[in-house]
């Protein structure tokens, strides 16, 4: 399964950085594969997994702020792994080149 996460505090405009510093804590913690982006947090691993890890990552911002708002989106696919590095190495063969990072 291959998820993506974007978790925020809600009454906050800017200065998000440290909140999302310590959910990366946790999710390097799990071991799962991640990839951090721009506009959110990509996790792959089996849903069971992959969804103790997101209510840890929710119950961490709820410490301290009252109102988060979260966006997840999920591939599910049960049993396969490596989506994370593979959807984006597909692509990068049809394009004949990497894609600009």
């Amino acid at each position: 399964m291959l998820a993506q996460m974007s978790l925020f505090p809600l009454g906050k405009t800017s200065g998000m950085s440290k909140d999302v510093a310590r959910v990366i804590e946790l999710i390097e913690q799990s071991g799962l594969p991640y990839q951090l982006t721009a506009m959110g947090t990509l996790i792959e691993g089996e849903w069971d997994e992959v969804m103790e890890l997101v209510g840890r990552c929710r119950r961490k911002l709820l410490e301290e702020h009252k109102r988060i708002y979260m966006v997840l989106k999920v591939d599910d696919q049960p049993g396969v792994t490596g989506k994370l590095a593979g959807k984006v190495r597909s692509v990068e063969e049809k394009l004949g080149h990497s894609a600009k990072k």
